[in-house]
């Protein structure tokens, strides 16, 4: 006979399937916050290591040493690092109120920069402070997001109607977007171009709107393409890359070759042969391939992943929160940041024609690197303004990663305070609404009510009516 349990004894329970401790991980409150913070430290590590391998060779035949191109990348991180601090800590209302001033900035720099910028590799695009440069459009990426996004709550009661739902966003875009082509600099107009589709997917616009604007992109880009020597080769060489496999297909064909040599788990870290100048731009554009031939397969998927991960987390964001302005915003970076490492993926393997766009937080690019840190600072500050992440730092304390970086107690979101609309009272039976000749009250005002009048006409009287009038209502 089976044996029964002895009464008041509780079962011992079996081990918990890795589903549920998974589901339960990311049921807890903090799990967004947390998963932002490990994203970008992995993707921040890697990137380092990875940049030291792939210019290795290239500093040390230009500075005489290997640290050349690291130092520098060090230094753009640890200016990154402070602006990621600072975006955990400034309140979201506060980066809302100075988004029109942010937009304001960006264009007056994308001007600037056309005048007193540098040229660097046949673009300019920098500004040139000792040895450090900056380019301007990515600060201005960043703005735009917040501005947009801004504009559309503002205006989300009259989304339904184009005029308002594509102005000023589209003219602003537009205006950007030449701005960024006078450089002229194709791949920041194209990640550029990225923003004010998914601003307007993620407030609700209409699909046949997305159709006519992919058209539009499509022919921009293909027109834009066509227009230079250098972007018409890119082109060419993605078409027919064994047309001229020494010259214009060179870059494109050589990343192939060195994902092709890492095989499964790669050559190892700091052994990968193209670094010696057999593929240009190997720590910049062309790091995933460094990545492929020395770590492998498993390099690349690991780097898949952790994209992954950040569209999985940052979509998160955007569904808990309760505010409008933070959904539009950390959906919006998301798809940015995940974008352009799809850009920058597909040309090394050979999907896509070369932009010229970098690997977030993993290539070799100062600005890019420093504008990557302050938008995953933006998604770990909106992680931590979620209700519930909201409620549980209130109720239980500070969490551990919060008291090392001493981050203040975010605020709950408060809806504004809507307008009390005047209310109209129903018209007594059998009697019109107004009277002949009386004036109705113009826009927002309701029809007053007799009584009304009479209260109104005593509240009008001098005090000695008034007191009168009581006095007579009382002996009623």
């Amino acid at each position: 006979m089976p044996r029964r349990a002895e009464p008041g004894r509780a079962r011992r329970a079996g081990p918990a399937s890795p589903r549920a401790v998974l589901t339960a991980w990311l049921a807890r409150p903090l799990t967004s916050f947390h998963l932002v913070l490990a994203v970008f430290g992995l993707l921040t590590a890697l990137g380092l290591v990875m940049v030291y391998s792939a210019s290795s060779i290239e500093s040390l035949a230009n500075g005489g040493t290997t640290y050349v191109v690291f130092q520098k990348q060090l230094i753009y991180c640890g200016v990154g690092l402070v602006l990621f601090w600072v975006a955990l800590r400034v309140p979201p209302r506060v980066m809302r109120r100075l988004a029109p001033l942010a937009m304001l900035a960006g264009v007056v720099l994308l001007v600037l920069v056309l005048f007193v910028g540098k040229d660097i590799n046949g673009t300019r695009s920098w500004f040139k402070i000792g040895p450090l440069s900056f380019q301007p459009v990515e600060f201005a990426k960043v703005a735009f997001v917040m501005w947009g996004a801004h504009i559309l709550v503002i205006k989300r009661a009259l989304l339904d109607q184009y005029r308002h739902l594509l102005v000023p966003l589209l003219p602003a875009a537009l205006l950007m977007f030449a701005l960024v082509m006078m450089q002229p600099d194709l791949g920041g107009t194209i990640a550029l171009g990225v923003i004010p589709l998914a601003l307007l997917w993620f407030a609700g616009a209409p699909l046949r709107l997305f159709a006519v604007m992919s058209l539009g992109a499509v022919s921009g880009a293909l027109i834009l393409g066509m227009t230079a020597d250098y972007r018409m080769d890119r082109i060419t060489a993605f078409l027919h890359p064994e047309a001229d496999p020494e010259g214009k297909g060179f870059q494109a064909r050589q990343a192939l070759y060195a994902l092709g040599e890492g095989g499964f788990f790669g050559k190892g870290l700091g052994r990968a042969s193209s670094k010696w100048d057999y593929l240009p731009n190997v720590h910049n554009d062309f790091i995933f391939a460094i990545i492929g031939e020395e770590l492998g397969f498993v390099g690349c998927m690991v780097v898949l992943g952790l994209f992954a991960t950040l569209a999985y987390v940052g979509l998160r964001i955007a569904a808990r929160n309760t505010d409008p302005w933070i959904r539009l915003v950390a959906a919006t970076v998301t798809v940015w940041l995940v974008s352009q490492a799809a850009f920058n993926i597909g040309y090394v393997v050979g999907l896509l024609p070369v932009t010229g766009l970098t690997l977030p937080l993993i290539s070799s690019g100062g600005t890019s690197v420093v504008t990557t840190m302050l938008v995953f600072g933006m998604l770990a500050n909106f992680a931590r303004h979620e209700p519930e992440a909201v409620s549980a730092l209130r109720s239980q304390g500070q969490d551990r990663f919060s008291r090392w970086l001493r981050l203040p107690m975010p605020d709950p979101y408060r809806p504004p305070a809507r307008r009390a609309r005047a209310h109209r009272p129903p018209a007594p039976a059998g009697r019109p609404p107004h009277r002949a000749g009386r004036p109705t009250g113009g826009v927002g005002r309701a029809a007053v009510h007799p009584l009304d009048e009479r209260r109104r006409g005593r509240r009008g009287a001098p005090p000695e009516q008034r007191r009168r009038g009581a006095a007579q209502g009382g002996q009623r």
